[in-house]
C-alpha cells in the first residue's frame, strides 16, 4: 500500500492532533488526581508514535522540500516511543522496588528523570518542525498562523532546552509550549501546499 505525500502529511497532522488530545486527557487525569489507570492511554500514545514514525519517515523520503521538518517529526516520534516504553515498563517496577527498599528511591527517580529528558528532547524536535512549517506557511500567505506557529515553536525549543539542561523546573511551561507547538504544527501541515 502506497500513500501520496499529501495523504502522508494529512495522516501525520491527524496523529499529531491525537497526541495533543491524549496529553490533554493525561493532564486532566493528573490534575484531578484520578485513580483511573493510565496504561491504556500510554499504550495508545505508543501506537500513535509508532505510526507517526513510519508516516514521517515515508514523508521524509518523498519530500522535495521541508526535509528538516519531516526529519524532526520522525526523530521526535522515535524518541517518544522510547519515552512511552520506559513509562509503561519501568515506572511501576521501580516505584514498587523503592517502596520496599528505600535505598532504591534514587534509582526510581533517575528512571523518571530519564523519561522526562527524552520527553523534552522530543518536544524540542517538534518545536523545530513547527518553526520550519510555520515559516513555510507564512511565506505561502498565511502569515498569522505561520508566524504564531514559528513563535510557539521557538518557545518550545527554548523552554524544553532549559528543562533538559537544568532538570525539571515546574515554573517553566515546557510541556505546554511543546503541546501548543504540536497543535499548531498539525494545522500548518494541513494548510501546506506541496510543490509539483
Amino acid at each position: 500500500m502506497e500513500f501520496t505525500q499529501k495523504q502522508n502529511i494529512q495522516m501525520i497532522a491527524a496523529l499529531l492532533i491525537l497526541t495533543v488530545i491524549t496529553q490533554a486527557i493525561y493532564t486532566a487525569l493528573y490534575v484531578a488526581a484520578s485513580d483511573v489507570p493510565r496504561h491504556w492511554l500510554w499504550g495508545l500514545e505508543g501506537l500513535v508514535f509508532v505510526l507517526l514514525c513510519a508516516l514521517a519517515g515515508s514523508a521524509l523520503v518523498q519530500a522535495k522540500s521541508y526535509a528538516l521538518g519531516f526529519s524532526a517529526i520522525f526523530a521526535s516520534a522515535l524518541l517518544n516511543i522510547v519515552q512511552v516504553g520506559i513509562g509503561l515498563t519501568q515506572f511501576g517496577p521501580f516505584r514498587e522496588a523503592a517502596q520496599g527498599v528505600e535505598a532504591l528511591a534514587p534509582a526510581a527517580g533517575s528512571v523518571v528523570a530519564l523519561s522526562f529528558f527524552i520527553y523534552n528532547a522530543a518536544k524540542i524536535l517538534l518545536g523545530l518542525s513547527a518553526v520550519v512549517f510555520g515559516k513555510a506557511i507564512s511565506q505561502m500567505g498565511s502569515k498569522a498562523i505561520g508566524n504564531l506557529t514559528l513563535f510557539v515553536g521557538l518557545a518550545a525549543i527554548v523552554t524544553n532546552a532549559i528543562v533538559m539542561m537544568f532538570g525539571r523546573i515546574e515554573s517553566i511551561p515546557s510541556g505546554a509550549t511543546g503541546v501548543a507547538a504540536t497543535l499548531l504544527l498539525a494545522i500548518c501541515l494541513l494548510k501546506l501546499r506541496l510543490e509539483d
